[in-house]
């Protein structure tokens, strides 16, 4: 276990790196707990959030993924608010009651004993070897919830006040990080792509392996295989058989874009042609689905995996993104001869002879 000074300054710097590089979002959720993880020394993490669309998005690490599709089981829900104060999946009430970090048993509403005995503890706490968890509730300045942090254990070491202590000194660092940020100005680029066949009433006919993938992706893992079509496509589905089939070629396909942490999703409603002999409850729709991964996002995983002194990550992201070194120095804080030794010390560090060198190194312009 980390002490709680020296971590603790490191984290801020590290923290404050992520929250300071224009490329703030939900999408640095898995960069974050990378960071967090060096600090609380936790195993694994999640963050409940509310999507874009509404609903209730859940990213997790392994093991918690592999049960996470249980976790949102309405039977495991209904145990968990028979055990819990409070369940997390209550997102409004979550961010209206709960301050700071809390701990386990200042979330239990039972004994250690009962605990143990419900389905909610066998779905998550046994399913995944936990034995114990942390959470943290992040609000930008204005009061709004981003999410609710998930931080769990596996060793009979529990959580302490001191960790929850840790974790409260990070916690403006972490919203300021996970709260949305600038566009990136060159946008975003295409990651995957799948399609969904259903009929226009939203009975899926077929899925594409593409697909099948993304759909957890873009509507959290409580959508299922075999479930009813998400909100979303229903929307699209709705607004595709509203419009006049007598003149297609003048009406625009619907539309709708989803921001998730694991990307930005565009999906598109279409109709299929129908087989001459086909009949009317046989007619089908194709609703497409693309994932867009923001480049500012696909550079400071890049980054991350080179291992870099805190500046020489810095300067890296700034030259990556094209900017000259006098704004470098200012968006650095540092003079502009800082700024070139910082350069310097970088390329020699990386082997590389310039900033077309460290492009390639790093995958290309962000």
């Amino acid at each position: 276990m980390p002490s709680a000074t020296r971590p603790d300054r490191h984290a801020l710097a590290r923290l404050h790196r992520l929250a300071s590089l224009e490329a703030g979002g939900m999408q640095l959720i898995e960069p974050v707990l990378q960071e967090l993880r060096r600090v609380v020394g936790f195993d694994f993490g999640c963050m409940l959030y509310p999507g874009s669309d509404g609903e209730l998005m859940n990213y997790a690490q392994e093991p918690m993924q592999s049960v996470a599709q249980d976790y949102f089981d309405a039977r495991i829900l209904r145990s968990e608010r028979q055990v819990l104060v409070r369940s997390p999946r209550d997102f409004a009430e979550v961010v209206r009651h709960e301050h700071g970090p809390r701990l386990m048993r200042e979330h239990m509403a039972v004994s250690m004993a009962e605990l143990q005995r419900s389905d909610y503890y066998e779905a998550v706490m046994r399913a995944t070897g936990a034995k114990d968890y942390m959470s943290l509730v992040l609000r930008t300045p204005q009061g709004i919830g981003l999410g609710v942090i998930h931080l769990f254990r596996d060793a009979a070491t529990g959580f302490s006040a001191q960790d929850a202590a840790l974790l409260a000194r990070l916690e403006a660092h972490l919203a300021r990080a996970l709260q949305e940020g600038e566009r990136d100005a060159e946008g975003s680029e295409v990651h995957s792509q799948g399609v969904l066949v259903a009929t226009p009433q939203g009975r899926m006919m077929w899925l594409s392996p593409e697909a099948e993938t993304l759909m957890p992706q873009a509507f959290g893992w409580g959508w299922r295989r075999g479930a009813q079509l998400p909100p979303a496509l229903q929307e699209l589905l709705r607004r595709l058989n509203a419009q006049q089939p007598e003149q297609p070629e003048q009406m625009a396909l619907p539309t709708m874009e989803l921001l998730t942490a694991q990307g930005r999703f565009s999906l598109r409603a279409t109709h299929l042609a129908p087989a001459p002999e086909a009949r009317q409850d046989r007619q089908a729709v194709a609703l497409h689905i693309t994932r867009r991964v923001a480049r500012g996002v696909r550079l400071l995983s890049a980054l991350q995996r080179l291992g870099l002194p805190q500046r020489q990550h810095e300067l890296a992201w700034w030259l990556a993104r094209g900017l000259p070194e006098s704004q470098i120095a200012q968006r650095m804080g540092i003079s502009l001869n800082t700024a070139v030794y910082h350069r310097r010390q970088l390329y020699n560090r990386l082997g590389v002879m310039g900033r077309e060198e460290l492009l390639a190194q790093i995958g290309g312009k962000a």
